[in-house]
């Protein structure tokens, strides 16, 4: 049988996209049928079309995407030219002209050219990364940026620290560019070459003088002025993109709309936009539970507990340690954790009730829902890291001490009790203070004596000299330490107890929480409502941060408490103060 001619030009390797394209068809189109064996030589042959038509060269790519064989009879005399199957519309496309590279998603959404982004000096001093949080957008650093980083890197503050990682970074940087005479200011760097692949933009020095004209009422010799000179000229300079100046200053802001120039804060370090969304850890199920959910459960009693697995479109929004509760009227009360999520199945545990005095922890009752959750979390082993919020008289406080010196004295589950907060003065600084480390804490510590009276002072039968051997023993328990010296150390069966935690950082918060050791728990209290730390709101604290994070994992849980129970006094003046 004759053969069909070579190709007259070589094959091209192909572009992946034409793989892809031919790899499996969409489920949403049909498949080509195959052809049926036949043993006759008539099914062999090729039947002719209804309508002649001529049939195209075959380019290469058609014959590598879909080789046919054709089989003629043996009375032909000239060659026969191979038949084209009917492509699909993936080989067609695999056979079309490659498209050029599609420009990224985000900067194709825009629909124009990348936006470019003026940093303030106090953005790379909050978040040294920043300069990587900007995607597929460009960064600009006005000399006199660098010039006050420059100023700010000698100490041992935490925005010293961060000053000189923006340094080592832009180092890194410059450094991959090789050689200075080969590198050209005007094509910026990528942002890319140090490894971080989530940057997409370029990095642009100001390298030349800027001639800007500001108002006369602004001096020409302040840095934030001439931040605000720089990117006014920068949109005079390049009208086809955004200019925007990115600044944790709100007065920097302010005059910069003034002038009519765009200016944002930078969020990148929010981790919620708003505390509203933050996680609770409670879930009220709705009244037709049962109904809904009664066919397909399955209940079991176990340590006292009872069990209820069931499945249905609860499911999905449910996290581990997650507490429900249940209530209508007439009805007996459900309150249950979530102890198993598998596929669409889920698994509660009905609670301990704290409620009652026979369960008291330390003298200790809770006195409503969310206390009774918190209880829960804090006396249960197998939570290794435990975060209460809420507002000022919810018993944060008072809970966690009774909890942790139950486990310390009586359970001797763990050795010690370690406490510590941040020392950020709610009004003016009181100065050094003498004595050790300890010493120097214990003023911050006025809450943790306040509690510790509290628990002391319900003891009626032992006695005043009882009361002062108990009030010695659980002083020797508990460790009262600095944030400051953290750092390095290594907590082994102890429970570590964070007050005040709003006012942690996210950096700060990581550097405490991996101090754990074995058999370590960590708990974190805070008021999201009172934080007192400079550049930190509701959404950027390290509380927050940890809030989010954690949830859902088997060895955490959170609980918003939202009753005070301190005084009516105090439940008063947190809500109309």
């Amino acid at each position: 049988m004759p053969l069909p001619k070579p190709p007259a030009k070589r094959g091209s390797v192909l572009d992946p996209s034409a793989f892809d394209a031919q790899s499996a068809p969409k489920p949403s189109r049909r498949s080509l049928p195959k052809p049926a064996a036949a043993e006759d030589s008539s099914a062999l042959e090729l039947q002719p079309p209804q309508q002649p038509v001529a049939a195209p060269p075959i380019t290469p790519a058609v014959a590598l995407a879909a080789p046919v064989e054709a089989k003629a009879p043996a009375s032909a005399a000239a060659p026969v030219k191979p038949a084209r199957s009917p492509r699909s519309k993936a080989a067609a496309a695999a056979a079309a002209p490659t498209p050029a590279a599609r420009p990224r998603r985000n900067r194709a959404s825009t629909g124009g050219p990348a936006k470019l982004f003026v940093l303030d000096t106090n953005v790379l001093m909050h978040d040294p990364m920043s300069l990587f949080r900007f995607e597929e957008h460009d960064v600009y650093l006005p000399m006199i940026t660098l010039e006050e980083l420059d100023g700010h890197k000698k100490g041992m503050s935490e925005v010293s620290r961060n000053v000189r990682q923006v340094s080592r970074e832009l180092d890194a940087l410059a450094a991959s560019q090789g050689e200075a005479k080969d590198f050209d200011p005007g094509a910026g760097i990528a942002l890319a070459r140090t490894g971080h692949r989530e940057a997409g933009g370029k990095l642009f020095f100001q390298t030349t003088f800027v001639d800007f004209k500001l108002p006369d009422g602004l001096p020409q010799g302040k840095a934030d002025n001439q931040i605000l000179g720089v990117v006014q000229a920068l949109r005079t300079q390049q009208p086809e993109r955004e200019v925007v100046l990115v600044s944790k200053d709100i007065n920097m802001r302010i005059k910069a709309r003034a002038l009519g120039l765009a200016a944002e804060d930078y969020l990148n370090d929010k981790t919620l936009e708003d505390a509203d969304l933050l996680y609770t850890g409670v879930l009220q199920l709705p009244g037709d539970f049962w109904e809904r959910h009664g066919k397909t459960m399955e209940s079991w009693s176990q340590s006292g507990a009872t069990f209820y697995r069931f499945s249905g479109p609860l499911v999905p929004s449910l996290m581990i340690n997650q507490f429900v509760y249940l209530e209508s009227p007439g009805n007996a009360p459900l309150y249950a954790r979530v102890t198993e999520i598998t596929g669409k199945t889920a698994v509660i545990r009905t609670l301990k009730d704290f409620t009652h005095a026979k369960n008291a922890v330390w003298g200790v009752t809770a006195r409503n829902r969310e206390q009774n959750f918190a209880l829960n979390l804090l006396t249960d082993p197998d939570c290794d890291f435990i975060t209460l919020t809420g507002t000022a008289g919810t018993g944060k406080t008072l809970m966690t001490l009774a909890a942790a010196l139950s486990q310390v004295l009586d359970e001797r589950r763990y050795t010690e009790i370690i406490v510590t907060r941040v020392t950020v003065p709610v009004g003016e600084d009181i100065g050094f203070l003498p004595g050790n480390e300890e010493e120097k804490m214990s003023p911050w510590m006025g809450a943790l004596d306040d509690n510790l009276e509290v628990l002391a002072r319900g003891d009626t039968s032992a006695g005043e000299w009882g009361r002062a051997a108990t009030n010695d023993l659980v002083r020797s328990k508990i460790k009262i330490k600095s944030l400051n010296f953290m750092r390095g150390r290594t907590f082994l069966n102890k429970i570590v107890i964070i007050d005040e935690a709003q006012n942690l950082t996210p950096k700060q918060m990581k550097t405490l929480i991996t101090r754990a050791g074995p058999g370590t728990k960590i708990i974190c209290l805070g008021n999201l409502a009172q934080i007192d730390t400079p550049y930190l709101t509701e959404g950027s604290s390290g509380l927050t941060f940890a809030v989010d994070r954690f949830k859902g994992w088997p060895h955490a849980g959170h609980i918003t408490l939202a009753r005070g129970e301190r005084s009516r006094l105090a439940d008063f003046a947190s809500e109309v103060l």
